[in-house]
């Protein structure tokens, strides 16, 4: 099976109390200044011990010759509009705390993530956030009506699919849909693919996919379609569909 490859892995770093080197002076330092300082970063010099640094410099050789000597140490770099030089990059960031979407290009277009996140400004409610920690404080109410994991995932994929009692983008109440007794673990699924292109998959499809902790396919699955599983989940190649779960295969 051939192998999709991203850029660059997306981490979420807790960076509250821990040093970051910052070098560089003007708009575009004071930009990265602010994103530091939000997520409760110390700010240090060039010369103190940090496992991260930022260089802001304008000057080509000397933003190169920052580069050099931090990455000489073992510090990760983000060097601003160079992406070749970078180890890591920040996204664009939507705060719905503690709930954080971000959208990275990999240092491609700043402009296009900052587009991406205005738009999902305005369809992300504002109080997603207090739902997330809703559902946190449920999670004992959800271990015990679901004890199985994977029913677990299931069910809370179904409750937020558009239109339902937990859709993000619509109003949803944690403790009403645990009330509910229809709320229950989404059945095992038989796909018959009608293309290679995933854009071709039903919205039921691709959220089955999407909430998977397996996925067993038949082997002439394109590895397209695989790639809109959970990274993390496992793809089984198999010839026939297993007694339970999901299983994807092409329609003859």
């Amino acid at each position: 099976m051939a192998r999709l490859t991203w850029h660059s892995l997306p981490l979420l770093m807790r960076v509250n109390g821990r040093p970051v080197i910052l070098l560089g002076e003007g708009e575009a330092a004071d930009a990265k200044r602010r994103l530091l300082l939000r997520a409760g970063a110390t700010i240090v010099s060039e010369d103190a011990d940090a496992p991260l640094a930022v260089v802001a410099i304008e000057d080509e050789a000397d933003a190169h010759a920052a580069v050099a000597r931090l990455k000489g140490r073992g510090v990760l770099v983000n060097a601003v509009d160079r992406p070749a030089l970078c180890d890591w990059t920040l996204p664009a960031i939507v705060d719905r705390d503690p709930l954080l979407v971000a959208i990275g290009t990999g240092g491609v277009s700043a402009g296009l993530a900052a587009a991406l996140r205005q738009r999902l400004e305005g369809l992300i409610p504002a109080d997603l956030g207090t739902r997330a920690r809703a559902l946190f404080a449920a999670r004992d109410q959800l271990r015990a009506r679901f004890p199985d994991g994977a029913d677990r995932r299931r069910a809370l994929a179904d409750a937020m699919a558009p239109g339902g009692p937990l859709d993000p983008l619509g109003e949803g109440d944690a403790e009403a849909w645990l009330a509910d007794p229809r709320a229950a673990p989404a059945p095992s699924l038989h796909i018959r693919l009608t293309g290679p292109d995933p854009d071709d998959l039903t919205l039921r499809q691709a959220r089955a996919l999407a909430s998977a902790d397996t996925v067993h396919h038949a082997p002439d699955v394109p590895p397209a379609i695989l790639a809109r599983a959970r990274a993390d989940a496992d793809r089984v190649a198999c010839d026939r569909p297993p007694a339970s779960g999901l299983y994807l295969e092409m329609a003859e």
